[in-house]
């Protein structure tokens, strides 16, 4: 018995890599919007505020606000059961602090929700992804304040009532445990030190809870999850201390996880905070809602894995999305230095199944690669199909011998974005080409991959036919 026939196949995106029309309808600026464009060898960098003269790629991405009829049609096409996507949270309240929403906004979201149910596709929506409104920053430096928990609950609340019956599945914030790596994407925090980084990550822990327990009142048939970036590490060797090391390495990431999925900090992090001298400003009415406030499923992106160890000087650094690590020599690595680990995504299945006992959902995987436009027009992107032919067979072993309970699965940029790591479009990931270069030029048509065709065929059987 492989997946279960209702089983959510799809593919996913982001507001701020995909959307552009940043400042159309009364949007305002979000923490992504004064982000520039990057490269494997060039840093992003934050800019604070837009300014003249600089290219931002969030502003135009692939302008799927307004295209997204035309690419949600080409989704229904491959057979997509769901879509991940996020809401824009400064479309809704343009700086985070009005008392009340961007009408427009909320309508665009609207149509959006209406097509995909028109093709019978079920959204599931990030309330947060890398997109937190520059107002807050400006006003109190964002999550590091815990008036951005009252911000963001006040947003929250809006959607679930505005979208009871057209949305379900939510997730509250992206790959949450990126604070810890850039705090700024996270959640608009400037500083650097860890302690402001912890500071922000309680006061999201707070807001999550609160969401979680206000998105259940409001729609019980609402189902609302946490989103881990998906750090997965193997022990260097064997060597007792490699292997302290590399639980130390992942419990640095999976406390987000703990948090979220049990409902309170482990002991292990309060120890390390000790440690450091860290003091969590906190409300004494915190623990009981994080106790009430437990999501109902994982969700997390696995792209790569890496190792860590007590002493790996020598070793080569390997980079990530998200994070860095040290590569593994049995190992093969993209053209940006991912690491390709198909049964590493059986392990992390595993893992964190064992780990939490809830429903998993992976809703980022996928290949970042050059795609070239033959002559007759057409994108034979077979390393794409191999890459993903070879993560979902791990995948259902996962759930066929091992009896991991996983929810669905959608591949990331199921249509081509700009990257959030390097700000690139020629890092491409989707089934569905887009006519856009780095500089935001092109034509914005769009072109089905060899992979669309491959990739419908493997939700038309289930996961059954993987076969090129």
């Amino acid at each position: 018995m492989g997946f279960s026939k209702n089983f959510l196949w799809g593919g996913a995106t982001a507001a701020n890599q995909c959307e552009g029309a940043w400042n159309i309808d009364g949007k305002g600026p979000s923490t992504a919007d004064v982000v520039t464009a990057g490269s494997y060898h060039k840093e992003r960098v934050n800019t604070r505020t837009v300014q003249e003269g600089i290219y931002y790629p969030s502003h135009n991405a692939i302008d799927h606000y307004h295209h997204f009829k035309e690419d949600i049609a080409l989704f229904a096409q491959m057979g997509f059961k769901c879509y991940r996507l996020s809401i824009n949270w400064s479309r809704i309240y343009p700086t985070g602090l009005e008392e009340t929403p961007n009408e427009a906004g909320l309508a665009h979201y609207d149509a959006v929700f209406d097509e995909c149910r028109k093709y019978g596709i079920e959204p599931v929506v990030t309330l947060s992804h890398y997109e937190t409104p520059l107002g807050l920053v400006d006003a109190f430096g964002a999550w590091k304040d815990r008036r951005c928990i009252d911000a963001f609950v006040k947003y929250c609340t809006t959607v679930f009532k505005r979208y009871k019956g057209k949305v379900k599945y939510w997730m509250t914030f992206n790959e949450i445990n990126c604070m810890s790596i850039s705090g700024w994407n996270a959640g608009g925090i400037i500083e650097n030190d860890e302690a402001s980084k912890m500071q922000a990550a309680h006061h999201q822990f707070v807001a999550s809870a609160k969401a979680v327990k206000i998105g259940h009142e409001i729609d019980a048939d609402n189902k609302i999850g946490m989103m881990y970036g998906g750090l997965f590490s193997y022990a260097a060797t064997c060597k007792p201390t490699d292997v302290m090391a590399n639980i130390t390495n992942m419990n640095s990431a999976l406390f987000y996880c703990d948090v979220m999925c049990r409902g309170y900090y482990p002991a292990y992090k309060l120890k390390e905070l000790e440690r450091k001298g860290i003091v969590l400003h906190t409300e004494p009415e915190d623990a009981q809602i994080l106790l009430e406030g437990k999501v109902d499923y994982l969700a997390y992106s696995y792209y790569m894995s890496l190792v860590a160890g007590e002493n790996t000087t020598g070793m080569n650094v390997a980079t990530g999305n998200l994070y860095t690590g040290y590569t593994n020599p049995y190992l093969k690595t993209t053209d940006w230095g991912w690491q390709i680990d198909p049964i590493g995504l059986r392990i992390s299945l595993n893992n964190l199944y064992d780990r939490y006992q809830l429903p998993l959902f992976i809703v980022e995987n996928g290949l970042g690669a050059v795609d070239t436009v033959e002559e007759d027009g057409s994108i034979n992107d077979d390393y794409r199909i191999a890459y993903m032919q070879n993560h979902i067979a791990e995948m259902k072993k996962a759930v066929e011998i091992d009896g991991v309970d996983l929810m669905g699965y959608t591949p990331w940029g199921c249509i081509d974005l700009v990257s959030a790591g390097t700000g690139e479009m020629k890092k491409r990931y989707g089934f569905i080409y887009v006519d856009v270069d780095d500089l935001g030029q092109g034509t914005f048509k769009r072109f089905k991959k060899k992979s669309f065709d491959w990739y419908k065929k493997v939700i038309a059987t289930n996961g059954e036919d993987l076969s090129a």
